[in-house]
Parts: C-alpha cells; structure tokens; sequence
C-alpha cells in the first residue's frame, strides 16, 4: 500500500477515536458535574431526574431519530422525495408540544403506557402494549439502528472488516452508556453530538453539490427529482393525505424512544420549549442532509442503494475530516442505540418486572443485565436486515405491526369515556392481525395491492371500530365520545 495511503487511514482512524474519546470526557463531566445523588428509582435512571432542560430534550429527541437509519437508509433511496418523513416529522412533534406532554406530566408518567392504564383502569393494556413496543425496540429498531452504522463504517473505511464487526462494537459501547449513565448521558451526549453531526452534515450536502457543480438536475430521471411521488413511488402523494399523518403522531406522540426525552424535563413548559426546538431543527435542517447527498450519489455513481452515503462521504470529504465525521456518526449510533435501549429497560423494568416478578429495588442493577441480554439478541439479528433492498423502507413497513394497533388504543382512550381495556386489547390485536396478514400474505399474493401507508389507515379505524364494538357486543359497555374537545380542556 502506497505511504500516503497509510498516513490517510492513520489520520482519519487517529482523529476518530481521538473526537469519539473527547465526546465521552465531555458527557461524563457534564453529567459528573450536574446530576443528583444517585437513589436507583425509575425515575433517576429513565428520566434523568427529571432535570433535563429544553436544551437537552432537544438534543436527545432530534439525536434519537437521526441516525445512521436516516442518513444511510433514505440517502439509500437516491430520491428527493423521501424528505417527506422528515417534513411531516415537523408537524408530530408538534402534536406532541401541544396535546401530549401535557397528558403525561398531568398523570406522571415515566412511560406511554401509563397514560393508557390511568385511561382505561386497568393494567392489562398496559402489559400488551410494553410487550409490542419491547417487540419492536428488540427486533427491529436496535438491530437496525447498529445495521446501518456498521453499513456505513464499512462503505466509510472499506470493505475488508465485516458489517457485524462493526455493529458489534458500536453496540457494545452503547451499552455502556445505558448502563453506567442511563437517560441523563444519553441524552448530554446527543446534545454534544449533535453539533458535530448536524454541522458535518450540512457540510458534506455543500460538498456534494460542489462536486456536481451545484447542479443534480441536469441528466437525471425525474423520479429522483420530484416531490409529487407516483403509484410506485416508496412515498405517493396521495398517502400524504391519509396514513403519514397517523404514522407521524404514533412516532412523535406515543412512541416511548421520543416521549421518554420529553417527560425528562423538570416542567411542562421546558419539555414543550425542547420539543419545539426539535421540531425546528427537523423542518430547517435534517430534510437537505437525509437526501441531497443520495441524489447526488445516484449522478456520481448511479443506483448503489444504502452505500451511497458513506461512499459519497469518503468522496468528498478530505481524509481528516472523514475521521471527524465518522465520529460523529458513530456517535449519533451509540447515542440513538442507547437511548431505545434505554426505553426498552424502562418498559421491561417498570411494566414487566415490577409487576410480575418483584419491586425493583435498585433500577440500575436491573438496568445492567437487562442491556446485556438485549444488546446480544440485537447483535444476533443484524444479518436479517443485509438482506435488505432498502433498510429504511423496510423499517417503515414493519413499523405497521404494532404502529397502528397501539395508536388505536390512544384514540379509543382519549377520545372516548366507558371503554374497557379488554375491549382496547381486542382493538389492538385485530389491527397486529390484519396487518400481520397484509404483509405477509395479501400483499406479496397480490390479494390487496394498497400502498402500506393506505392499509395503514384501514388498521387504525378498523382497529378502534373492532374495540367499540367488542366493547358494546360482547362486555355490554356503551362507549360515550368526548372528543377533541374534553381532550384540549384535559392539557390546559
């Protein structure tokens, strides 16, 4: 190998661990030097003490969803269309700001599913959806999440290491955040983090369009290009009218990876401040960084899929600043596997084990065990998701399992007064079914060609429909609307 080759790849590997190193001092100081004595409750290990300011809420939540999930996986799509995930981000949180933050400080919640045992009386709902969002953090997001930082680790400093190896370690480090700082580091390192990587980011979207000559229009099919998706688009237009609204306020509302961050302030006014931040840093900044670079990619190199990010970055950026960057990403990995591993302990601990095994004495001892057994299944199940066209549609279709049937459950919470919570499990349950089906069997036999994000409307109202009506036919209970009305004087 020539000598400056050499000399680049010890720059870039020098400057990555040295800045993933500095971001590790900076957290253990900042939570070293801020945090109250430790007393081993939920609330000291899953929602910081419940002293995060709006700054740190902000860090987290934004540093939580952006990952190498965003970056690798819609860049992958090589499209302009795909911003749309992020621009409709914009308007779930801001459902979140103003309709949901204020339902769990009323009802002090450490997780979502408090919110629906307060409503319906009864803990059984909240058994059954901890065990689907526990379902979903272990097999799809944690795998995924350390999927994609391994992919672009690999396209970044080559091919010759496995994918896996690389997931290995970013998923063992992030371990040991979750173990050693819970929420309160995770959260101070998605805020330090988040600089560097939202920085980069905008950084290499100038670069790559430099490196076009500011110009990906020219010799480019118009399906990279347009905003206006077509019946076989991953995103038709349509589908914006109907299933991405729903999607966004399960994902921003009552997704317990998000709304974790925002019930860890000390106030409803500083978890709304955080929220808003967020949201402003996902209208202005993370569409351009999640598909600029896929387009220019595809006019760089063509259809390459999830490998167009990293190999863009190792194009355009000079060899130094690709080892700052890779630790940056790497950071936002370890910050995002950490904080759902977060929220997977808390549902198991406070939901599961509090409740069927014995009373928690010490959060952060179960805390520990917990993170090594469920970092090892996420390991485990990495090489499911290389099989992938695309890890972030993919993501989103899975998503649909319990999405759905766990926004169902809100709804006929919320908005309806004299439902049971077995009729709420029977809503759940058929929605998990029917979308259970579609997936596997309707859709790929051709039986129901519907767009996913369509079919996740019929889920949703199906599912709310099949809870009324067992509530009324088979438990002789006549729900009662309250709508949104009761529901706006409930978060003053």
């Amino acid at each position: 190998m020539p000598a400056n080759l050499l000399t680049d790849g010890f720059v870039q590997i020098a400057i990555f661990v040295a800045l993933t190193v500095l971001v590790a001092l900076a957290t253990w100081w900042k939570v070293r030097g801020s945090r109250p004595a430790h007393d081993g409750s939920g609330k000291d290990v899953f929602l910081a003490g419940g002293g995060l300011s709006w700054l740190f809420v902000a860090g987290s939540i934004t540093l939580t969803n952006l990952s190498t999930d965003q970056l690798v996986g819609m860049n992958g799509n090589q499209m302009l269309l795909l911003a749309w995930w992020e621009i409709a981000g914009f308007f779930g949180l801001l459902i979140l700001a103003y309709v949901f933050v204020p339902l769990y400080y009323r009802h002090r919640c450490t997780t979502v599913t408090e919110l629906l045992e307060r409503r319906y009386g009864g803990t059984s709902i909240r058994t059954l959806i901890s065990g689907l969002f526990l379902f979903g953090n272990v097999v799809i997001y944690l795998p995924a999440s350390i999927y994609s930082g391994g992919l672009f680790m690999q396209s970044l400093f080559g091919g010759d290491v496995p994918i896996l190896v690389f997931a290995t370690v970013l998923a063992l480090i992030s371990a040991a955040y979750t173990m050693l700082g819970g929420l309160r580091a995770v959260a101070v390192m998605d805020t330090f983090s988040g600089v560097g990587v939202l920085g980069l980011a905008l950084l290499i979207v100038v670069l790559a369009l430099a490196a076009v000559d500011f110009d990906i229009v020219s010799g480019m099919p118009i399906e990279r290009l347009t905003m206006i998706g077509g019946d076989d688009s991953p995103i038709p237009w349509h589908t914006l009218l109907t299933g991405m609204v729903f999607i966004q306020i399960f994902y921003w509302s009552t997704n317990q990876n998000i709304t974790q961050k925002a019930m860890a302030a000390p106030s409803v006014e500083e978890a709304r401040k955080g929220v808003l931040a967020a949201a402003a840093i996902r209208i202005l900044i993370v569409p351009p960084i999640v598909v600029i670079p896929g387009v220019v990619a595809y006019k760089l190199f063509g259809d390459i899929g999830d490998a167009a990010y990293g190999r863009l970055v190792a194009e355009v950026l000079p060899g130094w600043l690709a080892g700052a960057f890779a630790a940056m990403v790497a950071a936002a990995v370890i910050t995002t596997f950490s904080a759902v591993l977060n929220s997977t302990v808390a549902l198991y601990s406070v939901d599961f084990h509090d409740k069927f095994v014995g009373k928690v004495a010490d959060h952060w001892r179960l805390a520990a065990v917990v993170s090594v057994i469920v970092t090892a299944i996420a390991i485990f199940l990495v090489p499911v998701f290389q099989s992938a066209d695309s890890i972030i549609n993919l993501l989103q279709q899975l998503n649909g399992l319990f999405s759905m049937p766990i926004l169902s459950a809100f709804v006929a919470g919320l908005l309806f007064r004299n439902v049971a919570a077995a009729a709420a499990i029977f809503g759940v349950l058929w929605g998990f079914s029917i979308y259970a089906l579609y997936t596997f069997v309707w859709n790929p036999a051709g039986v129901i060609t519907l767009h996913y994000i369509h079919f996740m409307v019929f889920v949703l109202a199906s599912s709310v429909i099949a809870a009324l009506l067992f509530n009324r036919i088979a438990l002789a209970r006549r729900a009662e609307y309250v709508g949104l009305a009761a529901l706006r004087s409930e978060t003053r």
